[in-house]
């Protein structure tokens, strides 16, 4: 039996069909908060520029003409991609949902920008990264937190979210919700695990706000993704590493020292939760610069001669 038709509304109104839509990303596609008001952001651009309203009469001709017009203010290639993966999804919906003609954005491609590698800690730096010297109940949480980072490349969000439960002991591994809460099964290595059965038998000494939470504050509530990235910025400084440290960073020095050890691109991409194997092949470039480096080093006729 085919699903009705859902109700049709008048694409002038254009504020409403941008809620709508918000409320489709959260209880159909399951996106979180953060994601629905980057969409929400990207979409109010659009909305903001001459001729965008009424969507009906809304031109390819008016989308390109904004583009160029953000690009002129400013904003990267990166960032119009990802506005018009925004506008592709909207319009998108209101074809199927609001009798939408014609998809404005048809053809319309963002401008290049620079490739930028993600930035990578060396094996030695993230080694020492993890390492933060203390006994007190702060210092244990943040050396299983770093470790946890350094050990299973999760996200920031995924780190915030995790609940004891999500932890098997026995097998070594965690499992999370990435994005679109995709769960996923990732390894944790020996000394992650040994780090949070340390904090898990001490962390029984401060209040029980949230029991489930694996990382909590002193007053026994969950930590926020802005704490972690605080205490993850200031282990970095503690350590004396040269180059500024955020979640992002660990996750990215996971990705590239596992593939230069392993070489398993579909490995990395399991383990990072990646929807496309190209979004994980940039660490394949972060390899290559590493093998360059070896073969600067070591080769007889890579060397430069001295004078």
């Amino acid at each position: 039996m085919e699903s009705p038709t859902p109700p049709s509304m008048p694409l002038a109104d254009a504020r409403e069909c941008l809620r709508l839509f918000l409320r489709h990303l959260e209880s159909e596609r399951r996106l979180s908060e953060r994601t629905r008001n980057a969409y929400r952001r990207d979409i109010e651009a659009l909305l903001a520029q001459p001729g965008a309203l009424p969507l009906e009469s809304l031109t390819v001709h008016v989308v390109r003409r904004a583009i160029w017009t953000l690009h002129a203010r400013g904003l990267s290639g990166r960032s119009l991609a990802r506005m018009l993966s925004a506008w592709r999804g909207w319009f998108g919906f209101l074809a199927r949902n609001h009798a939408l003609p014609c998809n404005p954005c048809q053809g319309v491609r963002a401008p290049r920008s620079d490739k930028r590698l993600p930035r990578a800690l060396t094996p030695d730096d993230a080694c020492r990264l993890v390492e933060i010297a203390g006994d007190d109940l702060l210092t244990v949480r943040d050396r299983a937190l770093l470790e946890l980072l350094y050990s299973s490349g999760l996200r920031l969000a995924e780190v915030a979210a995790l609940d004891w439960s999500m932890l098997d002991w026995n097998d070594g591994s965690v499992r999370v919700l990435g994005k679109g809460a995709k769960p996923r099964l990732v390894p944790v290595g020996a000394r992650a695990l040994e780090r949070l059965r340390d904090w898990h038998s001490r962390s029984d000494s401060l209040p029980r706000r949230d029991p489930a939470a694996v990382f909590v504050n002193r007053a026994g509530a969950r930590l926020s993704t802005r704490s972690i990235q605080l205490r993850v910025r200031r282990a970095g400084r503690v350590q004396g590493l040269a180059v500024g440290v955020h979640p992002h960073v660990m996750r990215h020095s996971f990705a590239s020292h596992v593939l230069q050890s392993s070489g398993d691109l579909r490995a990395v991409q399991e383990m990072l939760g990646h929807a496309s194997i190209s979004t994980t092949q940039v660490y394949t470039h972060l390899d290559f610069q590493h093998l360059a480096k070896v073969y600067d080093a070591a080769h007889p006729r890579a060397r430069r001669k001295t004078r």
